[in-house]
């Protein structure tokens, strides 16, 4: 499997910083626009335009498997791949991930942010920040010599210790100048078992993380993937690169702080 991880160089490493960052300023433009009353097709087409527009950039999830939108909204109990509409209007009470890709001179950087609108109940609250932080307890354990399980096992047991579930037919992905690149990067698992991680490598960490059990289906527009309770889903995504050292949040927005080592 090793010879089809693509590691990338010095000048890689640059080109996909720089779309990162990018991609890092639509998520702060989306803070002030996403609220209730918004149709997740005005989110869509705020966000073409400006990645089109401002950032001079190229909207990668537009045309990719034959999908038709820069994005996925996928709101409440849906997981993934949430199809915007323009009759899809975010309520008061909602939770919602943005997930969003962005192609800058070659290079592909994906990631996603969840939403919560403002009468949002507190266990929806609990839910999100569950998640993030279940994100965060895999990206920390990133350094060459690590394991790929090392980091889906330290995602699960945080998620499943307070009582969630980890949704386990979807998994983080090398990236670059592929959107799905190897390694497939799984949100479960044991320690010290998988691929060997190295300096240079980049790949997402997203795992979705459920209120009631791990089952999910996809609806009948093929895309819109919803858990099997109607319970509510939350996910979190960033692009990852191996250093020599650690790791490097190539997605990192102004709001974030890295965690304690």
């Amino acid at each position: 499997m090793n010879h089809d991880i693509h590691i990338k160089s010095e000048d890689d490493i640059a080109l996909m910083r720089e779309s990162g960052r990018l991609l890092a300023q639509v998520f702060k433009m989306l803070d002030t626009y996403v609220q209730p009353g918004v149709s997740t097709m005005d989110i869509n087409n705020t966000v073409e335009a400006f990645i089109e527009q401002e950032l001079n950039a190229r909207p990668a999830s537009k045309g990719q498997y034959g999908y038709e939108f820069v994005l996925n909204s996928s709101i409440n109990e849906v997981v993934c791949h949430g199809v915007p509409k323009v009759t899809q209007f975010l309520k008061r009470g909602d939770i919602v991930n943005l997930d969003i890709t962005l192609e800058k001179n070659g290079f592909i950087a994906d990631s996603s942010k969840m939403y919560v609108m403002p009468d949002a109940s507190p266990l929806a609250k609990k839910l999100v920040d569950t998640t993030y932080n279940a994100m965060w307890e895999g990206i920390k354990l990133v350094k060459p010599g690590a394991k790929l399980g090392d980091i889906g096992h330290a995602i699960q047991h945080y998620a499943e210790s307070r009582g969630y579930s980890v949704v386990r037919e979807y998994c983080g992905h090398g990236i670059g100048r592929e959107m799905h690149e190897e390694p497939q990067v799984l949100h479960y698992g044991l320690p010290n078992r998988g691929l060997t991680l190295k300096e240079g490598m980049t790949f997402t960490i997203e795992p979705m993380i459920n209120q009631g059990t791990a089952k999910i289906k996809t609806k009948n527009d093929g895309w819109t993937v919803i858990t099997r309770d109607k319970k509510l889903s939350a996910q979190s995504e960033h692009t990852i690169l191996v250093t020599r050292t650690g790791y490097e949040v190539l997605t990192l927005r102004d709001e974030e702080q890295l965690p304690e080592a």
